[in-house]
């Protein structure tokens, strides 16, 4: 299984952006039918929601790869 870390520039990102954003999803449509169909997790559980926001520390997994999100360490506080 490939495993990507994707760095979050912000408070969340969307998960078909995401999908899109770590090249798992040639495009937002693909991305958001791969949702649809049930071939995504958020954290181990089935996920459905095209939109849902995906924050640091949550894992997203498709089919033969895993993503971490991880927080912008430049963004954060102190």
């Amino acid at each position: 299984m490939r495993s990507l870390e994707f760095v979050l520039r912000g408070e969340f990102i969307t998960l078909d952006a995401l999908l899109k954003a770590t090249g798992l999803a040639p495009s937002g449509g693909a991305a958001k039918a791969m949702v649809a169909d049930g071939l995504v997790q958020v954290d181990g559980r089935d996920e459905l929601r095209k939109t849902c926001k995906i924050r640091a520390g949550q894992v997203v997994a498709v089919t033969g790869a895993r993503v971490r999100v991880m927080a912008d360490p430049d963004a954060l506080p102190g």
